[in-house]
């Protein structure tokens, strides 16, 4: 967790310094999802992650400097350079910057993995924004019906880009959810043993044919790109306050927070000195 928030301060700094172009979107104090669902996953399952996606690379490959190196137009990318902050692909890894874009794509390699893979499941991240996509039901529609592994992980952090979630969506995600008969379950803590305590064995269920919504209820805690915050200064303070960060005391946060910031500062300038990727065919 504290790599990927270090890892993210840095991108931001990096912005903000002129070295790195485009555009990138931090998961700042969201960075505990994709650390308690880690342990969870095996290397058979499929993991579909989205423009906010840092973390969930970072989480299932434990591999920053590819990242980095990728965002920064470096040599040793994880894409040579080519994807850049957003589009990623690795494995069975996969991001795309459009919000619900990936989960008709899950849903497919779920039914793949049901017919090919017994017990592998497709991880599919999403936001309470793209609860706004029709794409989005009709793969939930597909999966429950054919009993696919398919698990949909939604990072509700109570803003879809600019607007507040209250003022984009009708009733609840749960609900929207039962309506297709998928199971879910709804998380509030940011502790990653006890979120894998509840969800591990319902996890285990998906691999059986039984399609999960799980969805937290997090903060985001930067803005929606580089520096792009419209929300007003109370809710930024109740924002920080929240922040699972902010609450980490004691000696042994203290040292390993220290640690990760080090190992982070040491990647900027290793992976700086670095010449351009160069991408070829072969």
């Amino acid at each position: 967790m504290l790599l990927i928030r270090h890892f993210e301060l840095a991108l931001l700094d990096l912005f903000a310094r002129g070295e790195l172009h485009g555009t990138t979107h931090t998961c700042l104090g969201q960075e505990y999802v994709p650390v308690a669902l880690a342990p969870l996953l095996t290397a058979r399952d499929y993991v579909f992650s989205n423009h906010r996606g840092h973390g969930h690379y970072i989480a299932r490959f434990g591999d920053p400097a590819g990242l980095l190196a990728e965002i920064m137009g470096r040599a040793g990318g994880v894409c040579h350079g080519v994807g850049g902050s957003q589009h990623v692909f690795r494995d069975r890894y996969l991001s795309t910057g459009v919000q619900g874009e990936s989960l008709p794509v899950a849903t497919g390699v779920a039914l793949h993995l049901k017919r090919e893979e017994p017990g592998a499941l497709a991880l599919a991240y999403i936001g309470d924004g793209t609860w706004g996509e029709g794409a989005v039901y009709e793969a939930l529609n597909m999966a429950a019906l054919w009993r696919l592994p398919l698990l949909v992980v939604v990072e509700n952090n109570g803003i879809a880009q600019s607007t507040p979630t209250a003022a984009e969506l009708a009733g609840t995600i749960g609900g929207r959810a039962a309506a297709f008969g998928c199971a879910h379950l709804r998380v509030e803590n940011t502790d990653p043993a006890g979120i894998r305590a509840v969800a591990g064995p319902l996890v285990e269920r998906v691999r059986e044919g039984t399609p999960l919504v799980l969805e937290f209820v997090t903060n985001r805690l930067g803005p929606h790109s580089k520096g792009d915050d419209t929300r007003p200064e109370a809710e930024l303070s109740r924002v920080r306050a929240a922040d699972w960060h902010a609450r980490g005391s004691g000696e042994r946060f203290a040292a390993a927070d220290a640690a990760a910031a080090a190992r982070i500062a040491g990647l900027v300038a290793e992976v700086s000195a670095r010449p351009p990727a160069v991408w070829s065919r072969a």
